[in-house]
């Protein structure tokens, strides 16, 4: 069967050709081991977009099957590929996160009337959804004509296993234009993996705590790792890697593998350099000279806030002595720490967000990110608002409120960030507007880059991919032949 796989664009970061999407490559590799053909369309950086799935319609076969993966903030862009799709008379097949952060909240025995409007839109604009892991579930989801296949679902026979996840094909990024692609570590030009699946902390803004997909623990055994690892050093000539798990500490294997990536990376006498997330009341010293062996230079912490009131509603399990500490453990180590931060949570107030830099400049942390947060579906400050007037949500914690307003998010483009300067909040407090979250957010920022010396990241350095309808350039259009 002749099975076209597409990345929508991603207008609302500031360069969408940074890390490609491994998620839809996967499947693409489950489906060449089923001996199907497999295009891929990567609209990453596309601005007209439809007109691009136009042209590879002109050419398609008739039988032709189209699965499109979306995170939420790329609804907008997907349902509009989807339409010319439709038109056209093709099926349409919908997986990834933001299908299966809806199907999480909707299935959920005291669902909101949001979340299951949330589910009907989906229903309205693609004909087969799938929610969870979709190396298997793709396979069932081609054959069908409408419906959903739920693989987010540990008894399923679809769910992936930490089996399953070491033994399935590596992401077949060869349906890609590695070259295209650009991010480095420490001047090391570098690609990403992922290790391990699953984040089992139930942070109240993240997404995906309902889901067992996204909150359950699957591991993939280290010499796998360490194989893919080798694998893009030589395919790709690459000695940078970031590894995109949520918090790569959280596996207790975390050691014996930064042991075997030094022990790799010695065996061809190479420097490796590395980039990842951890979570820092876990930090230890062993952990952080392992990592310092195995080519980590720079970590990344979500921190998120700096004041107790606000850890405690965010329900993060880490204090402020527990981040400082992570940040005394990482400096003996001579690892660089960039700090992720986010304000607009419940009880935020002028001192709480304060305290975010307060703590920034004490710490002098090497980077930081500081964002206000966005609402969406499968997130417990989504899933467990209360509807308190016409289109106004309310979420209660710990006798603190947080406000949000509806959206439809397969209509309205609401961005995890933005860039620097054009913030705009969905949310608001108590204590602060919206507007006045945003004017913090900005001085925030603004006064720890001045008291630490870190320069803002460049925006002007945003590159479009424009596709003409008169060709499909090979970074947009990748077969499984190539």
């Amino acid at each position: 069967m002749q099975i076209c796989l597409i990345t929508p664009p991603s207008p609302f970061l500031l360069d969408e050709r940074v890390f490609m999407s491994l998620g839809i490559l996967k499947v693409g590799a489950s489906l060449r081991l089923a001996d199907h053909s497999v295009d891929h369309l990567d609209l990453s950086g596309v601005s007209n977009c439809e007109e691009t799935v136009k042209k590879y319609l002109s050419e398609a076969s008739a039988g032709c099957r189209f699965a499109l993966t979306a995170t939420t903030p790329q609804m907008p862009a997907a349902v509009r590929v989807a339409a010319v799709l439709s038109n056209a008379g093709f099926k349409t097949i919908l997986g990834g996160p933001h299908v299966t952060l809806v199907n999480a909240a909707r299935r959920k025995p005291d669902a909101s009337t949001r979340s299951l409007a949330a589910w009907d839109t989906l229903v309205r604009d693609f004909d087969v959804l799938v929610a969870g892991d979709g190396e298997q579930a793709i396979h069932q989801a081609i054959t069908m004509s409408r419906g959903l296949v739920d693989a987010d679902n540990p008894a399923s026979p679809l769910w992936l296993t930490s089996k399953g996840f070491t033994d399935s094909p590596w992401p077949d990024r060869r349906l890609v234009d590695v070259e295209s692609y650009h991010y480095s570590i420490e001047g090391e030009r570098a690609l990403h993996l992922v290790a391990q699946l699953g984040c089992p902390f139930g942070c109240g803004f993240c997404g995906g705590r309902s889901s067992s997909m996204l909150r359950r623990i699957r591991l993939r055994d280290t010499a796998n790792v360490v194989a893919e690892i080798e694998h893009l050093y030589l395919a790709y000539g690459v000695r940078g890697f970031m590894l995109n798990d949520d918090e790569l500490n959280v596996n207790k294997e975390c050691v014996p593998l930064m042991n075997a990536i030094a022990a790799l990376a010695d065996r061809h006498g190479v420097e490796f350099r590395l980039r990842g997330f951890v979570k820092s009341e876990l930090f230890t010293d062993e952990q952080a000279a392992a990592m310092y062996r195995a080519g980590f230079r720079w970590l990344l912490c979500g921190f998120e806030g700096g004041h107790a009131r606000i850890l405690r509603n965010i329900n993060k399990r880490a204090t402020v002595e527990d981040n400082s500490r992570m940040m005394g453990i990482a400096r003996r180590h001579g690892l660089k720490v960039k700090a992720l931060m986010s304000v607009g949570h419940p009880g935020e107030s002028e001192e709480t967000v304060l305290a975010v830099r307060d703590w920034l400049i004490h710490e002098r942390v090497d980077d930081f990110d500081v964002t206000v947060i966005t609402t969406y579906p499968g997130t417990p400050y989504f899933d467990e608002a209360v509807e308190v007037g016409s289109g106004v949500w309310r979420y209660t914690i710990h006798g603190d409120h947080l406000y949000m307003e509806d959206a439809d998010f397969t209509r309205d483009a609401q961005y995890y960030k933005g860039v620097p300067g054009s913030y705009k909040s969905f949310v608001w407090t108590d204590y602060l507007s919206q507007r006045r979250l945003v004017e913090l957010r900005d001085r925030v920022e603004n006064e720890v880059r001045a008291a630490l010396g870190i320069p803002f990241n460049p925006t002007g350095s945003s590159v479009r991919y424009e596709a003409s309808m008169g060709q499909l350039p090979g970074y947009v259009l990748r077969s499984a032949a190539n």
